[in-house]
């Protein structure tokens, strides 16, 4: 990375690197590291460096800092309720968010061929490099830094904007919320299908159809778009409940609509 770069991604960090192979390597993909290695860029006995285990260590380093924030803060919620709203704070749409506020595909150092697939836009190597953003100020800086840093710009401004001021937590996964409701009634669990997979590799859009089977009842299929798969399943998840709350049919099976 060029030195005016690394002081810009700094000023969005707000923090200055003692060591500053970190947050190089914290950004550098695999696609990139194995192209150095090819070229014979490197010593071809020592193999180069990317973000993977970066990314291992920072999701730990976020779900601790995000689990503690938690827990001090709603100490009336229960388990669940703490689950559900970690499960959002952590996951990949509000951290592709919060990647593209701090504009971490403008410093990402990709090989030549995720270059041309786009992958500055891509929403896992986003999301990936974040996470090992987070282990590099924790490796450079300590937990303080890292938690501080992650409480700023991951925790704190959703809470806000959630205005969370009951335990009454709005559903974020909507797949879990679903399965958990699907298991309460005593009903089969729902299944997913992938049923169309179109777009250029940087922009794809998926589709994907959710089955609630169960021998009492009509089968319900609901069928979602989605960036990703996961966001396509959430979606359609969401369909599903919708559909379990204000269907008489399901309603005599065994679910209760106001229980989500």
């Amino acid at each position: 990375m060029k030195p005016r770069d690394i002081m810009a991604l700094e000023e969005s960090l707000g923090y200055h690197f003692q060591r500053q192979g970190l947050i190089e390597q914290a950004l550098t993909h695999s696609s990139q590291a194995r192209e150095v290695e090819a070229l014979g860029a490197v010593d071809p006995s020592a193999r180069q460096s990317d973000n993977e285990q970066f990314e291992f260590l920072g999701d730990a380093v976020l779900g601790l800092v995000t689990t503690e924030a938690l827990f001090h803060r709603f100490p009336g919620f229960q388990e669940g309720h703490l689950s559900k709203l970690r499960a959002h704070l952590v996951g990949q749409r509000h951290l592709l968010r919060v990647a593209e506020q701090l504009e971490i595909g403008h410093y990402l150092r990709l090989g030549r061929g995720e270059e041309k697939s786009g992958g500055r836009n891509k929403a896992t190597l986003l999301v990936d490099a974040l996470e090992a953003i987070l282990a590099a100020l924790y490796l450079d800086g300590g937990w303080t830094v890292a938690r501080d840093f992650i409480l700023r710009t991951i925790v704190e401004p959703e809470l806000a904007h959630m205005k969370l001021e009951t335990s009454a937590i709005p559903v974020m996964d909507f797949k879990s919320a679903l399965q958990e409701k699907l298991q309460a009634g005593g009903l089969r669990q729902p299944v997913y299908a992938l049923v169309k997979e179109e777009g250029p590799e940087h922009k794809k859009t998926f589709t994907v159809e959710v089955r609630l089977p169960d021998v009492e009842v009509d089968d319900f299929v609901a069928r979602a778009e989605g960036p990703t798969k996961k966001r396509a399943e959430q979606e359609a998840a969401r369909q599903a409940l919708e559909h379990l709350a204000t269907s008489p049919e399901w309603r005599r099976a065994g679910m209760d609509g106001n229980s989500f």
